[in-house]
């Protein structure tokens, strides 16, 4: 309607006044209800055509969406595994830092495994003492065998010398006795050694192989018995945290809550424009828009990021083939906007509903050397009629509140 009577003012206005005044014909006698089409059939004409021009123009290098929110991140609040309730720490809605203990878990299950690899590493403990005892044990029993086999060692040598100075005095029957009695502590020194060994190796490798088990076990059931304590992983707030003592809670059936992260919904917008824009939508846009949650305030925003790829040409691999004609309706250019002034967005709660506009400049084209001067003319015009669409969102941005009231009964 705006455009239409924009355009009126150029094209039927101008027609009228020269039917008015040069040639004399005036309303209701010359210029009637039933002649205005022939009286005024250049302006009219000239009108739509320029209306038609003039709307295709904006909507096309300076395009508005009222698809815009801003989107922001929720994190489920879940254990890591399953249990009942025991405590709860917030209420419904309350900021928490991260770190912050929400709620625990019945843990009486991972405090006794925790007490159970206690008592295994103690046991470890002891069992080391042993094992050095058995070593002094050892190595005393390695001195008495070895005292035993040079008493019986010298008793030998003495007797086979005196057998050999004189034959007969000794009786061979002995000598052999005192040969097998030598043999005999000598294997008890062996024996005693394999024990020292054994137990040195008890101390040194085997025991101390256990205790690492055993520390590492504990350390399993610690992590275990801290997952009970469920954690917030991020500054932020919990909302809708109804869960509380005695409640069953899972990953897979009942989450306890939402933690929304502080930054959330509060750095970017997030705006989808029709497809048929997707060639003049850059990087690097200018852009405004105005949310309902902060009327009659125009935001400058600059287009920081624009999607590749349009959500609704994505598919999931299954049985059937794709069949194009079930697509509901067309996607959108999905872009990011930043506010182009620090805290543009103050004010601005996440997930409102908001209306963009994106201006093009074609200011390095006119400004360059090479280009036509009807090329440049014909920028300097795009460019010109972003004022009209400016001017049509701070239009928008005075009744958005109204249609808002409205729409919701209020």
């Amino acid at each position: 309607m705006f455009e239409l009577m924009f355009c009126s003012l150029l094209t039927i206005l101008p027609d009228y006044l020269y039917r008015r005044y040069v040639q004399g014909k005036r309303l209701g006698k010359e210029i009637t209800f039933f002649s205005i089409w022939y009286e005024l059939r250049w302006g009219i004409t000239g009108c739509l055509m320029l209306t038609v021009s003039l709307i295709t123009m904006i909507f096309y290098f300076h395009p508005s969406t009222s698809n815009a929110t801003l989107y922001f991140r929720t994190v489920p609040i879940l254990p890591e595994g399953s249990g009942r309730v025991a405590e709860v720490k917030f209420g419904f809605s309350a900021p928490v830092k991260k770190g912050d203990v929400l709620f625990t878990l019945d843990a009486s299950k991972q405090q006794a495994a925790v007490e159970t690899a206690r008592r295994k590493i103690a046991e470890v403990d002891a069992a080391m003492q042993t094992a050095q005892a058995d070593v002094v044990k050892a190595e005393a029993q390695i001195g008495e065998a070895k005292a035993n086999y040079q008493q019986a060692k010298d008793e030998l040598d003495v007797k086979s010398e005196l057998q050999r100075r004189n034959p007969g005095i000794v009786p061979q029957r002995d000598i052999e006795k005192l040969q097998v009695l030598v043999d005999q502590r000598q294997s008890g020194i062996d024996a005693a050694t394999a024990a020292r060994q054994s137990a040195a190796l008890q101390v040194s490798t085997s025991l101390p192989a256990q205790k690492a088990s055993a520390e590492a076990a504990l350390d399993q059931a610690q992590v275990e018995l801290d997952k009970t304590q469920v954690r917030a992983g991020v500054d932020g707030r919990v909302e809708q945290f109804l869960v509380r003592s005695g409640d069953v809670v899972n990953q897979l059936m009942r989450p306890a809550g939402i933690l929304i992260p502080t930054e959330a919904g509060r750095t970017f917008l997030q705006a989808g424009f029709g497809q048929i824009e997707a060639q003049v939508m850059k990087t690097g846009m200018v852009a405004e828009a105005t949310c309902i949650s902060k009327p009659w305030v125009i935001i400058p925003m600059v287009i920081t990021t624009v999607q590749d790829y349009i959500a609704a040409g994505q598919f999931r691999s299954g049985e059937q083939l794709l069949e194009a004609q079930n697509a509901v309706k067309p996607g959108t250019i999905l872009v990011f906007l930043e506010p182009l002034y620090k805290g543009g967005l103050e004010g601005v709660t996440p997930g409102s509903s908001c209306l963009v506009n994106a201006y093009t400049s074609n200011h390095e084209e006119i400004s360059a050397k090479d280009t036509p001067t009807s090329r440049k003319i014909a920028l300097h015009v795009v460019d010109g009629v972003g004022l009209v669409h400016a001017l049509l969102l701070r239009i928008q941005a005075l009744l958005l509140p109204i249609q808002t009231l409205v729409l919701s009964g209020h």
